[in-house]
């Protein structure tokens, strides 16, 4: 059986309502002869953050993947897939903002980033302890969930301050 970890919500409304809220007006404060390249610009720029907000995880009984779509490959987030029983330890490693990241660490000492940007983490985690036999008490998400959702609500809220401001 395969089980399927997508993309958090809160990461992927975080990231494009940001992107929006920084590059709505661009086309508006254009000159008149680059509005239609921008426009152009704005679009493959959504196209590109909605694709590289896309990946996923899949756990099965022999191994872990995590599956990234043709434009992540391009911009260097690589696929990879790993088997549960070549996965020595999960190490943690701190970050420049004082929260961990932590990776899968196989036998032949190659590193793997374990997601936490992932939906129903808890069960992710006990999946993994279910199929490594490894400790998972202690991980978290990489950042508080309250962070993704105020740049969300934060970001909306710029995009309609934008919107309000080119109608008064």
């Amino acid at each position: 059986m395969i089980e399927k970890f997508k993309t958090l919500f809160f990461v992927k409304s975080s990231l494009i309502s940001l992107y929006l809220a920084l590059t709505i007006p661009i086309p508006f404060i254009s000159y008149q002869e680059l509005v239609l390249p921008s426009i152009i610009v704005f679009l493959f720029g959504l196209f590109l953050i909605i694709s590289i907000t896309n990946d996923y995880v899949e756990i099965n009984d022999q191994k872990i993947s995590y599956r990234t779509n043709f434009i992540s490959e391009i911009i260097g987030k690589k696929s990879w897939e790993v088997f549960w029983k070549d996965i020595k330890l999960i190490k943690s490693s701190p970050t420049s903002q004082g929260s961990k990241v932590y990776y899968f660490v196989t036998y032949e000492g190659k590193n793997y980033l374990m997601p936490q940007r992932v939906e129903n983490y808890k069960e992710f985690l006990i999946l993994i302890s279910e199929k490594t036999g490894l400790d998972v008490n202690g991980i978290s998400y990489i950042s508080p969930l309250w962070t993704y959702k105020l740049l969300t609500i934060l970001s909306i809220l710029m995009i309609t301050g934008e919107v309000l401001s080119f109608y008064f």
